[in-house]
């Protein structure tokens, strides 16, 4: 937050977002903030992670809410091991191309 000349602090937060409403930061997610982004998402889909956070209701940033449905509530999120077929393409593509991910 920034203080003006006459010590006022102002109604920016350290973003630069105005308006009071405080961003959680560093707090579990809580299973009304995973069903908000859920329906927004359902209802909306993707577009503009800080629009998303605003419109959803939301007190976290973009990044957070884009990293949270990344890597938690995505629909097509595969959980668990990989199945014997999964495992030998790795394999398979590994023996090819080694540790490369990407060619330039």
């Amino acid at each position: 937050m920034r203080k003006h000349d006459n010590n006022k602090i102002s109604n920016e937060n350290k973003n630069g977002v105005k308006g009071g409403g405080k961003m959680r930061k560093g707090f579990v997610w809580s299973p009304e903030e995973d069903e908000k982004l859920m329906n927004y998402m359902v209802r909306n889909g993707q577009g503009c992670w800080s629009d998303i956070a605003r419109n959803a209701a939301l007190h976290r940033c973009g990044k957070s809410c884009r990293l949270h449905w990344i890597n938690y509530l995505r629909p097509d999120l595969k959980r668990g091991t990989f199945s014997p077929d999964e495992e030998q393409l790795i394999i398979h593509l590994h023996s090819l191309l080694g540790n490369r991910y990407s060619q330039q």
